[in-house]
Formats: C-alpha cells, sequence, structure tokens
C-alpha cells in the first residue's frame, strides 16, 4: 500500500498527461457509456448483455482476420463483401426444403457444415488471390482489396440476382441452419448463445496462432520490419499469403453465421463491415505501423465498439448522428496510434 502511495506522489504533470493521452479513447467511451446508462438505466441488463454478445460474435472472427492484416501493415477493404458473398452462398444452399422460393429446388438436405465450409472456401480463395496480388505483385493492399470488394460484390450480385425469383432476400432457411446460429446453451438459467461460444473458439484458435506458433512469430516479424524478417530467413510471401487466405477463410465463416442469424442474406449482407473490424483493431491498439497487437486487444476493441452502438441505438439517438460518433471515434483513435509511433522514432 505504501509504495502505491509513493507511486502516486511521484507522480509528475507529465506522467498523468501522457496517461490521458495514451488512454484517451478509452476514456471518451467510458464517458459516452456513463451518459448512455445516465439516460437509460435499464440499459445495463441481462438481456441487453447477452444481446451484445450475440452481435459482437461474428464481428470480432471478422476483425481478428483484420487483425492479422493490420499487424503486417496490411488491411483489407473486401472483407465485408466477402461476408455478403458467404451469407448468400451458404443461405441458398441451406433453405427449407418446404419453402417454395428455393434457389435449388431440386437440391437435397445435406449436413449443415458443409455449405459453410464451401462458402469459408470460397473466401478463402479470395483471400489467397488479394495475398498474391500484394505479395507477389507489389501492389498496396488498400488498392488491391479496394479492387477485390468492388469485383467480389459484382460476383455476388450476379450470383444472387437469379432467375426465376430475381433479387429477393434469401429466406425460408433450414431449421437446422437457424438453430446452428441462433440456439443457445442453457447454464445456470443464462442462456447462453452458440455464436458466443463459436466466437471464444476463434479467439483462442487465433491466441494460439499468434502467440505459440513460428507463423505467428512471421506475423509480426514481417509487420515490425519487413526487411530485417527477410534477411531473418521469414519468407515474406509465404506469410502474407497465408493471412490473407486465413483472413478470407474467417469472414466465410462469420458470414455464413450472419446469415443464419439475422434469417435471411441479400448481396449488401456485410456492407461496411470491414471498417468496423478495422476500426475495433484500432481501438484495440493493433497499430498500422506494424508489428503490434494482441488478440485480447481485438476483441475488446469489438467489444467497445458494439456496447456503444447498441447503446446509442437503445437510447434512441439519431442513426446519422451515430456515424458521426464512430467516425470520431475511429480518428482519434488513429491519430493516437500515429502520436505513440512518431514519440518512439
Amino acid at each position: 500500500m505504501s509504495s502505491v502511495t509513493e507511486k502516486l506522489r511521484n507522480l509528475t504533470k507529465k506522467d498523468v498527461t501522457t496517461w490521458m493521452m495514451n488512454n484517451a479513447i478509452f476514456i471518451v467511451l467510458v464517458v459516452l457509456l456513463l451518459v448512455i446508462i445516465s439516460i437509460s438505466p435499464d440499459f445495463v441488463s441481462i438481456n441487453n448483455f447477452r444481446n451484445i454478445l450475440t452481435q459482437a460474435s461474428t464481428r470480432i472472427i471478422i476483425a481478428l482476420g483484420v487483425g492479422a492484416l493490420i499487424i503486417t501493415q496490411g488491411t483489407d477493404l473486401s472483407a465485408g463483401r466477402q461476408v455478403g458473398l458467404a451469407a448468400v452462398i451458404s443461405a441458398s444452399l441451406l433453405q427449407a426444403p418446404t419453402y417454395l422460393y428455393r434457389m435449388y429446388p431440386d437440391l437435397p438436405a445435406m449436413p449443415i457444415i458443409v455449405p459453410i465450409l464451401f462458402a469459408a472456401t470460397i473466401t478463402a480463395i479470395f483471400g489467397l488471390i488479394n495475398g498474391f496480388i500484394i505479395a507477389k505483385l507489389n501492389v498496396t493492399p488498400f488498392i488491391t482489396t479496394l479492387g477485390t470488394m468492388i469485383i467480389i460484390y459484382g460476383v455476388n450480385s450476379i450470383y444472387f440476382d437469379r432467375p426465376p425469383y430475381g433479387a429477393q432476400p434469401i429466406g425460408g432457411l433450414d431449421p437446422r441452419y437457424m438453430k446452428f446460429a441462433q440456439g443457445s446453451f442453457n447454464i445456470g438459467g443464462f442462456a447462453l448463445p452458440y455464436l458466443v461460444v463459436y466466437a471464444a473458439i476463434v479467439t483462442v484458435l487465433i491466441w494460439v496462432l499468434w502467440n505459440k506458433t513460428r507463423i505467428g512469430k512471421n506475423i509480426f516479424a514481417v509487420g515490425g520490419n519487413p526487411e530485417a524478417a527477410v534477411v531473418s530467413g521469414v519468407s515474406l510471401v509465404k506469410t502474407l499469403l497465408f493471412v490473407y487466405t486465413l483472413a478470407g477463410f474467417l469472414y466465410g465463416f462469420a458470414g455464413s453465421l450472419e446469415a443464419a442469424r439475422v434469417g435471411s442474406a441479400t448481396n449488401n449482407t456485410g456492407n461496411m463491415y470491414e471498417l468496423d473490424a478495422i476500426a475495433a483493431c484500432v481501438v484495440g491498439g493493433v497499430s498500422f505501423s506494424g508489428g503490434i497487437g494482441t488478440v485480447q486487444g481485438v476483441v475488446t476493441g469489438v467489444l467497445i465498439f458494439q456496447v456503444i452502438n447498441y447503446g446509442l441505438a437503445f437510447i434512441g439517438v439519431n442513426p446519422y448522428l451515430q456515424y458521426i460518433i464512430k467516425g470520431l471515434i475511429i480518428i482519434t483513435a488513429v491519430a493516437i496510434d500515429t502520436r505513440k509511433y512518431l514519440k518512439k522514432k
């Protein structure tokens, strides 16, 4: 206790200012949360907590894919469109046999996991294409993924707008598929959604990958100093191909879950999800300078944004104003990250 008191006494104005600057984004978010609770104390409830976790689950899976790319000094503007493509593919293959407007009327019922893995494989291929263009053709990640974002949206729209029913939402999903995403475990009276469990499993696997494997060390090495990594024997091409392919697979899995969670899919499913994922990563401490980031930071960033989004909607804040608030948070987070990087230099 005395050591803590001694440290507090030795704090200088500069120390306090530095701490506040480094944690400014969290201070702002805490203030926002306190404002939400003061306006509507009902916001703090088990039901709202469960809803926030459920909505955050697919976003966590997407953000974990994006996070590795940012660590390697990359990004992915096509993430949201890949999520939408997977949602449409899996939903079209998993409509109930009795549904009148099935995209494939004669398609027999199949195990739920097969279309999900198929959709995730398709998006993993697009991720591989992104990685190849970036690693082998030396096109910047921003331009590469901007181009594939447009291409994937076009591909998805062509697939979605198929005769005889045209561009109508793909609904009538198989009850087994719906339960796969919307079901829950009853633990001591608390309904734990399946989605939260899936997100937790993916989080643990990615944590092990980042922290306990050679490829994880290579990811951080490439992001921290690509030239030094290459000199040390790290394959820049293989590392980038791996992270972009894995990211694509995670987008596909998340897209399949998102379609079942919502109960339908369109070619606009997943729109702007990539910006939410990038913002969550930055708020969670993943640096655009490369080589810095943690799984727990990414998850925390997603949860923070989900709490703010849900809270602002809960108290009836204008949706357009919500965009402004989110944009200011992103700019603040990046500004703080840039300041830290310049200070280190």
